[in-house]
C-alpha cells in the first residue's frame, strides 16, 4: 500500500514522513515544491530508502498530481502543502492565495478524478486528509472558551483567510462530489526541523548567536503549543479512524504567552549551554513593534478527538520544549544549512533588528 503526502519536506510534513516510515511499512510518495521552507536535509536519513519516493513538484500542477496518482495508486492523500507564515502573508499575500487556495483546488480536482476511477472497494477505503490551522477561527479574548469544531470562521490575516478558503473547498468537494475527506485544525506546532522564522526556533538560534530575541508588542499573545510529533500521531489516528467529512481540532493543552515561552527557552539554555561570561540569555530580549492585525489568543478544545478517537498528546510543553532545544543544540549542521543569507535578510526586515 502507498500514501501520497504533499508538502512532505516542510516542517510538519517532514516530521510526518519520518514518523510514518517508522510506524508503518507503507511507501510514501512525497510531493514538495521546495520553497524556502521545504528542506531536503530534513529527509537526509531516508536517502536510499525505497519506501520513500520524493517528487519535486507543485500541488497546483494538476497533470503532475494526476500522473503520480495513476502511477502509484495511493490509498490516501495527506495535504500539508501550504504557505504558512503570517508575517510573510502580510508582506506578500499573492503566494498564499496561489498555493493555499488555487493549489488546493487543483489538488482536489486531480484527486477527485483519480477517486472516481477506482473500483468500488478502493473508493470506500480511500481518504483525503487536509491539514489546516486554528487561525481560521480568528482570535479569542482571555476569558473566551477555546475554539471547538463548531466555531465559525473569522480569519484575520491573509494566511488564515487563505487556509479558511482551502478548508471550505475541501468541505464542498465532500458534500458536492462525495470525496471522502477529513480535516484537522491544529494549534501552534514546535519541535525538530522547524524553519527559523517562527518564534521558538528563532529564539533558540538567536540566543545561541548572541543576537536580539525579538518579541512583538508586549509579548502577551497567547498560543496553544503542540509538539510536532504529537501532531503527527493525531493525524495518523484521524486517517485511521476519523469519520468522513468531519473536522478534528488538534491541540496540545498548553496555553502560554509568547513572553513566557521565550523566558522558558532562555532558562533552559542557561542550564544546558551557559554563556561564558555568566550573563543570562534573557538579557537579549528586545520588544519590537507589533505586527498588523496580530491575534491576541488562540486556544484549541481537542476533546472531540479524545472522545471519539482516543487521542491525547504525549508531551507537555515542559517536556516538548526541552526535547526541541536539545535537538537544535545537537543538529547545528542542519541549522547552518537552512539559515541562508536570504533568510537573514528576511528576519532583519521583519523585526527591524540587526542580524
Amino acid at each position: 500500500m502507498t500514501i501520497l503526502v504533499s508538502g512532505g519536506a516542510g516542517f510538519i510534513g517532514g516530521n510526518f514522513v519520518l514518523d510514518w516510515l517508522v510506524q508503518h511499512d507503507e511507501t510514501v510518495v512525497n510531493l514538495d515544491k521546495l520553497t524556502y521552507a521545504g528542506n531536503l536535509d530534513t529527509l537526509q536519513g531516508l536517502r536510499g530508502n525505497n519506501r520513500h519516493v520524493f517528487v519535486h513538484g507543485d500541488i497546483g500542477d494538476r497533470e503532475l498530481v494526476s500522473d503520480l496518482l495513476s502511477m502509484h495508486r495511493p490509498r490516501a492523500v495527506i495535504n500539508f502543502a501550504a504557505e504558512s507564515h503570517v508575517d510573510r502573508s502580510i508582506h506578500g499575500p499573492g503566494d498564499f492565495i496561489q498555493t493555499n487556495i488555487v493549489g488546493t483546488f487543483n489538488l482536489l480536482e486531480a484527486v477527485r478524478g483519480y477517486w472516481d476511477g477506482l473500483a468500488e472497494d478502493e473508493k470506500q477505503g480511500f481518504r483525503f486528509l487536509h491539514v489546516s490551522t486554528d487561525e481560521v477561527y480568528g482570535t479569542l479574548s482571555k476569558d473566551d472558551a477555546p475554539f471547538n469544531e463548531l466555531n465559525r470562521y473569522e480569519p484575520n490575516s491573509p494566511y488564515s483567510a487563505s487556509k479558511a478558503a482551502s478548508d471550505h473547498l475541501v468541505r464542498a468537494w465532500h458534500h458536492t462530489y462525495g470525496l471522502p475527506v477529513l480535516t484537522t485544525n491544529c494549534s501552534n506546532n514546535y519541535g525538530p526541523y522547524h524553519f527559523p522564522e517562527k518564534l521558538i526556533p528563532l529564539v533558540i538560534l538567536n540566543a545561541l548567536s548572541g543576537k536580539s530575541l525579538p518579541i512583538y508588542g508586549d509579548g502577551q499573545q497567547i498560543r496553544d503549543w503542540l509538539y510536532v510529533r504529537d501532531h503527527c500521531s493525531a493525524i495518523r489516528r484521524v486517517l485511521e479512524a476519523g469519520k468522513l467529512g468531519e473536522t478534528y481540532n488538534v491541540g496540545g493543552w498548553n496555553e502560554k504567552p509568547n513572553l513566557e515561552v521565550v523566558h522558558t527557552i532562555c532558562a533552559i539554555l542557561d542550564e544546558l549551554r551557559p554563556k561564558a561570561d555568566g550573563s543570562r540569555y534573557s538579557d537579549q530580549i528586545t520588544f519590537v513593534r507589533d505586527r498588523p492585525g496580530h491575534d491576541r489568543r488562540y486556544a484549541i478544545d481537542a476533546r472531540k478527538l479524545e472522545r471519539e478517537l482516543g487521542w491525547r498528546p504525549a508531551e507537555t510543553f515542559e517536556t516538548g520544549i526541552r526535547k526541541t532545544i536539545a535537538w537544535y543544540l545537537d543538529n547545528q549542521d542542519w541549522v547552518r544549512n537552512v539559515t541562508s543569507g536570504a533568510y537573514r535578510e528576511w528576519v532583519g526586515k521583519q523585526y527591524e533588528v540587526e542580524l
